[in-house]
């Protein structure tokens, strides 16, 4: 199964984190399938790559906790029909 899940990057203390569309059975910081998106907390910016994000989520990917929570503000989901979503 694939996750949409954070992998951490950027130095000590100022954490950074892609948002990265990768195994389960995978590491945090193990190979990923694909980079789809990228989160900055410390100066609240936000890259998603929403085609990339829509194809992962209609083939049941299913996002974290605080994946889903980015992708609502970003207002991703309203784009997806909600009939497509495999969240099983």
């Amino acid at each position: 199964m694939v996750k949409l899940r954070l992998k951490r990057c950027g130095r000590k203390k100022r954490a950074a984190y892609r948002i990265v569309a990768i195994d389960v059975r995978s590491r945090r910081d193990g190979r990923d399938l694909r980079k789809v998106g990228f989160y900055d907390p410390i100066q609240k910016q936000t890259y998603l790559n929403v085609p990339a994000i829509l194809y992962f989520l209609e083939r049941g990917a299913r996002p974290t906790e605080t994946v889903r929570d980015i992708l609502k503000k970003s207002a991703v989901f309203q784009e997806l029909p909600i009939n497509k979503i495999k969240w099983n």
